[in-house]
């Protein structure tokens, strides 16, 4: 029997496509993680994990792009913290800069904490951030709580995010003709302290590059990470699902 998948990171609730047709067409997806990027998107990724409690687990949290919300969302988001099974998707994107630096700042930290004090894992979205991040996670000592998702550091950096113990979750981009920086850092992970992702509705990978993503592709993930280590997928899909039920627990 072919093992099946874990989509760790998929924003059911951005997409522009029903959730229900999105599930049934991933059928060798065994379940998936929701995570919330603000208040509202929080709130909808409870109720897709309600509706859908067989396949789907919510995460609650506040994006970097979002982060001067956080004054007025901190308290109507700490109720989600607590029945959510991560704290996610929280981070850092010097990037785009949507939110102050300086806010992001702020709203990362103090998510971290929430973590620590409830004892749950992190999924951390991390652009342009590589040394801020990887300080406050060291300074906090977050690190083995951390899901880093959506990973495209090249190899020095994710030697470095090692050794604080984190987990790389892999997205579209390993997979993309691009993607030779992403592919050169998973070959130095070792298998069982990596995940796979769509990120869905985005960085849909090839041959749909362009197009709306979706869970059903998260094997293409998992493919070009077996051709990176050399391994076969159904054992890829073994081993990323095993990390991801140790993190995150089950449906």
């Amino acid at each position: 029997m072919e093992s099946l998948w874990v989509d760790t990171h998929c924003h059911l609730q951005l997409s522009s496509q029903s959730a229900d047709e999105l599930l049934d067409r991933a059928t060798d997806v065994a379940w998936i993680v929701v995570p919330g990027v603000d208040l509202a998107s929080t709130a909808a990724a409870e109720e897709l994990a309600r509706r859908h409690p067989d396949r789907l687990l919510f995460a609650a949290g506040l994006h970097p792009h979002d982060a001067a919300k956080w004054p007025d969302q901190r308290d109507d988001l700490a109720g989600f913290f607590d029945r959510s099974v991560a704290i996610g998707e929280i981070g850092l994107d010097f990037y785009r800069n949507l939110s102050p630096r300086d806010e992001q700042l702020t709203a990362f930290r103090d998510q971290i904490q929430v973590g620590i004090e409830l004892d749950k894992p992190l999924i951390v979205h991390v652009r342009d951030s590589f040394r801020d991040t990887f300080e406050i996670l060291d300074e906090l000592a977050a690190g083995p709580r951390t899901v880093l998702h959506c990973w495209t550091g090249g190899p020095k950096w994710t030697k470095r995010f090692m050794e604080l113990g984190v987990t790389f979750s892999f997205a579209g981009p390993v997979a993309f003709e691009t993607g030779d920086t992403v592919r050169r850092a998973a070959a130095v992970v070792p298998p069982e302290r990596a995940m796979v992702e769509t990120d869905t509705p985005y960085l849909s990978p090839p041959p749909f590059r362009g197009e709306d993503n979706e869970p059903a592709r998260v094997a293409l993930v998992g493919e070009a990470l077996a051709a990176v280590w050399g391994l076969e997928a159904d054992e890829v899909a073994r081993i990323t699902t095993a990390t991801a039920t140790r993190i995150f627990g089950r449906p």
